[in-house]
């Protein structure tokens, strides 16, 4: 079942009397339960989609559908995650995780439960009193993550969000969000620079143009799942489609330098 549609959607800015086109005709469906990633050169319009789909922005030519209805100010239902945590310095982990049930009026006994079950899954047990400054990048962004599940949105956008991390933490977070991704089946679209991590998350992956930003190919992985994200570029399949995306990727990146 087709979750969100996108339309033929367009989008552009005007700077300094100058029209920027920074999407041109995007057309795509995400299904129920998918997870999608989307790659491509800096400056190619990832981050403007998510915040179309999201609805900080408005298309300037084609619409958004989510469950058949046109997006028409900020979704509620759409959850994101962003490349910075923000937390808040002045709250614990725990308070971090469970602010949305609080805003939304939830019982403190139940989003306390809910919050200490999502901090246990992710591997923070323990530290569910420390401030975010006692707290590394990869464990931070842990936080960003569940706090966004806990209320449960029906989809996610993730830009980027292990960008700033090193190599061991990002192979650490993806496993743990595929495990999180397998345990709740959430819809994810998931913004990444990074081609190996795209292949190694998705069940499709998308790959952008050089600005413009225009869908060039979409390719379906076929990898089995649960997928070891740790060795899964040994696998003869990742090397494939990793060939094959690379070939159409090489030429955006360097017209983008």
């Amino acid at each position: 079942m087709v979750l969100l549609a996108i339309e033929q959607v367009s989008k552009d800015y005007h700077v300094r009397g100058n029209k920027v086109i920074a999407l041109d005709r995007i057309d795509l469906n995400i299904a129920e339960g998918e997870f999608v990633t989307i790659v491509g050169p800096s400056g190619c319009g990832k981050s403007t989609l998510l915040n179309l789909i999201v609805g900080l922005l408005r298309a300037s030519v084609g619409r958004i559908l989510f469950r058949g209805a046109p997006i028409d100010g900020i979704c509620t239902k759409i959850g994101y995650v962003t490349q910075k945590d923000n937390l808040l310095p002045w709250r614990t982990l725990i308070e971090n995780v469970e602010i949305a049930l609080e805003i939304r009026g939830v019982d403190k006994k139940a989003r306390r439960q809910r919050a200490e079950e999502l901090i246990a899954r992710v591997g923070l047990g323990g530290f569910e009193e420390h401030y975010s400054h006692e707290l590394s990048g990869g464990m931070r962004q842990r936080a960003n993550i569940i706090r966004t599940l806990i209320y449960d949105p029906e989809l996610i956008l993730m830009d980027e969000p292990f960008g700033p991390l090193d190599a061991q933490t990002r192979i650490v977070l993806q496993d743990q969000l595929l495990k999180l991704w397998s345990a709740t089946k959430k819809t994810i679209v998931f913004i990444t620079h990074d081609l190996i991590e795209a292949i190694a998350l998705a069940d499709r992956v998308v790959l952008m143009s050089s600005r413009p930003g225009r869908i060039k190919s979409i390719e379906n992985v076929t990898i089995p799942r649960p997928r070891d994200v740790f060795k899964i570029h040994e696998s003869p399949e990742f090397r494939v489609v990793y060939e094959r995306l690379w070939q159409q990727l090489r030429p955006e990146v360097n017209l983008s330098q």
